[in-house]
């Protein structure tokens, strides 16, 4: 019996929850596991459900038929198949580790995505990409052909059907253009030293510094760089005792593992964005610990 996911999010109101499961019960669902929170503060609330259909109704049935539900309460909603993997583009520049990482957590079936195509401004990572059968596209972006360029990349992530943009230590810089009508569909990973740490070498200046603490943010992308909704965040410790390079390698591992906890919470729908912030469910029993992050 195949298993259908339910997101939701609304005003907060009195008989939200109520209501759905009404409605899944007079569907003949049978609800696994539900995820919900109120943001009072916003007025906004957020629910995913995770349920089969008894009666084999499709996702499409079920819509049509939940809309006067959502109505009642104004809210946004969509029906997901989790069998169906959500194709997604990765893009990368020089620094390729959060690339390797993610090719092989795809290849073990470690995340629930299909990585439909990479692209890159530079040709460094075109054999490995090409030895995994996924098509590699060299976009070079200057500041005299940046909209040419991302016109391009917009051709890729359109003709692949893809659903998702992740940023594996892309090194340019996206328009505001690009940033909106990906909304909620861009995710970037970066080291948690911003803003103190800026430029080149980050790891050097914070070994320089003695910074005791190294981690990694992934996030939404936004017009305003670097600062959208955060999805997943971590740190490890380091010591006095470790070289600028340890810092390096800490730092690449860290971002790794982030980066791939954030593309396991969107594709699995368990990510909301709440304004200037996020709502992340805890992974689906099941889910998680058959597909554990790093």
């Amino acid at each position: 019996m195949s298993q259908i996911t339910l997101t939701v999010s609304c005003p907060v109101r009195p008989g939200i929850v109520a209501a759905i499961a009404t409605y899944l019960s007079e569907q003949g669902c049978n609800i696994h596991d539900s995820s919900q929170f109120s943001d009072l503060e916003n007025d906004r609330f957020f629910m995913r459900l995770r349920f089969d259909s008894e009666e084999g109704r499709s996702r499409e049935e079920l819509s049509e038929s939940f809309v006067a539900t959502a109505d009642r309460f104004g809210m946004e909603f969509a029906f997901h198949n989790p069998s169906e993997k959500m194709k997604v583009v990765i893009m990368v520049s020089r620094f390729g580790h959060c690339l390797n990482d993610l090719l092989y957590r795809w290849r073990i079936g470690a995340l629930p995505i299909d990585i439909v195509a990479v692209i890159s401004n530079h040709m460094d990572y075109q054999k490995v990409v090409v030895n995994h059968d996924i098509p590699f596209h060299c976009i070079k972006v200057t500041k005299e052909n940046k909209p040419l360029a991302e016109a391009a990349i917009m051709q890729v992530v359109e003709d692949s059907g893809a659903e998702l943009i992740v940023l594996a230590r892309y090194m340019q810089i996206l328009s505001d253009e690009m940033c909106q009508k990906m909304s909620g569909r861009i995710i970037n990973i970066h080291h948690s030293f911003l803003p103190s740490f800026k430029g080149a070498n980050p790891y050097k200046q914070a070994y320089e510094r003695g910074v005791k603490l190294i981690g990694a943010t992934s996030h939404y992308v936004t017009a305003d760089l670097d600062e959208g909704p955060i999805i997943e965040q971590d740190v490890v410790r380091v010591t006095h005792a470790q070289s600028a390079e340890d810092y390096v390698s800490l730092g690449r591992d860290v971002e790794s593992q982030v980066l791939a906890r954030a593309i396991h919470a969107h594709a699995h729908r368990r990510a909301f964005v709440n304004g200037n912030r996020t709502v992340v469910f805890p992974a689906s029993p099941g889910s998680y610990s058959s597909e554990r992050m790093g």
